[in-house]
Order: structure tokens, then C-alpha cells, then sequence
């Protein structure tokens, strides 16, 4: 399922065939690197899974923005060795407004997890909204299958994460879901974007009640320039106080990554707290990859992000 790469020209169409005029065939697949970046390297953040088209946005018809997730094993295996992964964390795909949809990739999850050999870690998909208390309950069930290594969850389907707006059944489910994780040592993998339901400044507070026993992966680095800043303001003190937080780069601003980066190569604050995530099929592998790699820190701290800091968090558990 590696499709994201093609031919030097970057062109994925095709003649058209006899009698089907303007007719595109299916994408070329990538060849998987015979050199690698020099680096071992995991990522913490890779969808699987299809996606149904949806009328995104304008749109008056149905579209899929990225390329499919993998779906098997053998699309797994390729689609890391397109890039060099050795290990991954996946997480069910999601985008469109359906509640179920990312629910029904969990037992995919679960399966490669299962299937990998031990270079696969998951993420199972719940949800903190009442009318998903079922569906959540189904994935609390899955924890202990072999890999499952955090459970995600996203507030772009609804909801907010600032507890202060929860009413009486949102927190319940909280409280359950986060007890569930706190009692297997496991991080919530945690979206994060500027504004509404997954703005960082609601993540402040819910990392000021919970983040002292949660383990609280904060994805992208808070979201966005506003995000990133009011992250970078605090991570000091958030460290310090002994708040369980830890970071991806996936997505991240550039001026966002390099200071972070900068000041942990600088004070060696929170050095064991940020991680690798390339978010394929939505990001790309090579843009994520050189976020690090071309940073002006020590190639100990690069290794540390790389692979050795997840290798704590998520893949020393597996067998």
C-alpha cells in the first residue's frame, strides 16, 4: 500500500486504455530503500485503514484527501520498508464525521499488532462522547491483546478535551478511559490543534488534573503556531512539575521543532519526552524525517527521538 512516491516526473497518470478515455491507472508502487537515512527509526504515529470518500469542505462530490493507510500485514511490512521504519505505533484512520468509523478499524489494529512480529505497536480508538460509550467499551475490552501499547483519541469528531465543559456522563467516560490507562502504565495518544474542541489551552487543564498519573501524549506538538508557542511556554514547568507529557513532531511548525529541540540540547528538559511520528498517509515520511535529522542538536538527543525514547514508551513491552 505504498503509494505516496512515484516516477521522476511525479505523474500518477496513464495512457488512457481503448474505449475508456481519461482513464487512470492505479499508482506506480515505490521501490523500498536499499540505503536508508543512516538512522534507526520508529515512528509513533502512523494511520491504517481506508476511509470511504466524503463531500470534504466545498466539495460537491465525494473525495479521499490521502492515500489509504495499510490494511495488512504484507502492505505493513512494504510500507516500512519504503521508508526504513523498524518499528511503528499504528492508529485507525479517521477524518470523516462518522462516529463508528475509526471504531471499526480497532480489530485491524489489533490484528497487525498481532501479526508484527514485534515492530508493531497499536493505538486502539475510543471516545470520551456519551453516545460513543459502547463503541469505547468494546476497545477498553482489546487492551490486553498482544501489542496494544496506548489508546487514541481525537476531539475533531466532537467534544472538547477542557474538562471544565464536560458535563456529568462526559466525565464519567473520561475518568473510566483514563483509569483503564493509568492502570497498564499506557499513554493516550492525544490530537492536538489550534481552536475549537482540540485546542491546546483545553489540554492544559486536563493535563493539570490527570497528568501526574496519565501518561498524555500530546500529538503535534500542541497543534499549530498558537499551539506551539503556548506549549513551548510551558514545557518547562510542565516537566518540572512532574506532569507525565510527551510530544510528537508530526506536523509541527518548523520554528516550533527547532526551539524545542534547542533548548532540550541546551538544558536536557524533557530530552526522554519527544518522539518521532511521520502521520502517514497524511503527512510524508522524508519531511518529517529531516525536521530532526537537519537539526543543529547532538546526535545523542537525535537517536533519542529517533527510536530510544519510543522504545520505551511503546515497543519495549512487545515480544
Amino acid at each position: 500500500m505504498c503509494v505516496m512516491h512515484h516516477g521522476s516526473d511525479g505523474d500518477r497518470r496513464s495512457a488512457p486504455r481503448e474505449g475508456e478515455p481519461g482513464r487512470h491507472e492505479q499508482p506506480v508502487r515505490e521501490v523500498p530503500l536499499t540505503m536508508g537515512f543512516g538512522r534507526k527509526v520508529y515512528s509513533v504515529h502512523n494511520h491504517v485503514g481506508e476511509m470511504e470518500p466524503w463531500p470534504f469542505y466545498e466539495s460537491e462530490t465525494p473525495i479521499s484527501p490521502a492515500d489509504p493507510g495499510p490494511s495488512t500485514t504484507e502492505e505493513l511490512d512494504y510500507f516500512m520498508s519504503c521508508r526504513g521504519i523498524e518499528k511503528t505505533l499504528i492508529i485507525p484512520n479517521y477524518g470523516i464525521p462518522v462516529q463508528s468509523q475509526p471504531f471499526g478499524l480497532n480489530e485491524t489494529v489489533v490484528r497487525l499488532c498481532r501479526e508484527g512480529g514485534g515492530k508493531v505497536a497499536g493505538a486502539l480508538w475510543v471516545s470520551g462522547l456519551p453516545q460513543n460509550r459502547d463503541l469505547t467499551m468494546r476497545a477498553l475490552a482489546m487492551l490486553d491483546e498482544p501489542g496494544i501499547s496506548a489508546l487514541k483519541m481525537s476531539y475533531l469528531l466532537g467534544g472538547t478535551a477542557d474538562p471544565r465543559k464536560w458535563d456529568e456522563a462526559t466525565t464519567r467516560l473520561h475518568e473510566t478511559i483514563f483509569k483503564e490507562a493509568i492502570a497498564r502504565d499506557i499513554p493516550i495518544h492525544f490530537h492536538t490543534s489550534p481552536g475549537a474542541g482540540s485546542d491546546i489551552l483545553g489540554f492544559f487543564e486536563l493535563i493539570k488534573r490527570w497528568g501526574k498519573e496519565l501518561k498524555i501524549h500530546l500529538v503535534h506538538m500542541g497543534g499549530g503556531v498558537s499551539g506551539h508557542i503556548r506549549l513551548l511556554s510551558q514545557w518547562k514547568d510542565l516537566i518540572e512539575g512532574g506532569y507525565r507529557v510527551y510530544v510528537d513532531t508530526s506536523w509541527a511548525i518548523g520554528f516550533a521543532v527547532r526551539k524545542l529541540l534547542q533548548e532540550v540540547d541546551r538544558t536536557g528538559i524533557g530530552v526522554d519526552r519527544i518522539m518521532f511520528g511521520c502521520d502517514e498517509p497524511w503527512s510524508d515520511f522524508e519531511g518529517e524525517f529531516w525536521k530532526i535529522q537537519g537539526a543543529r542538536i547532538s546526535d545523542e538527543i537525535k537517536e533519542r527521538i529517533f527510536w530510544g525514547n519510543a522504545e520505551e514508551m511503546y515497543f519495549s513491552r512487545l515480544s
